[in-house]
């Protein structure tokens, strides 16, 4: 896979989606493809917002919509600025451009 393609991602507005509903957050992901497992894995970082939880607390599955797709992925820790990580691996909830 070309370094082009390693290195595609999504910076914007998206809505997590919980079991308790919609949550509209700013977003930073990226991802590659990983040929250990011949899978995709995308991760980042979600802007804080009061809605979601706080730090300390267990990773929760959630979707992550994006402008240009969704995909199930997790929720867990907090970094010093307050930004939750989310992962996924197969699909990315943003638009690979070939």
């Amino acid at each position: 896979m070309s370094e082009q393609h390693e290195h595609e991602g999504y910076d914007g507005p998206a809505e997590v989606l919980t079991d308790h509903g919609r949550v509209d957050v700013t977003v930073t992901v990226r991802g590659a493809f990983q040929p250990i497992d011949g899978r995709f894995h995308w991760y980042g970082r979600v802007v804080h917002h009061g809605r979601l939880d706080g730090p300390g607390r267990a990773a929760v599955d959630v979707v992550l919509r994006t402008l240009e797709g969704e995909a199930y992925g997790r929720l867990s820790d907090e970094d010093p600025w307050g930004r939750l990580r989310i992962a996924g691996t197969g699909r990315p909830p943003y638009r690979l451009h070939s």
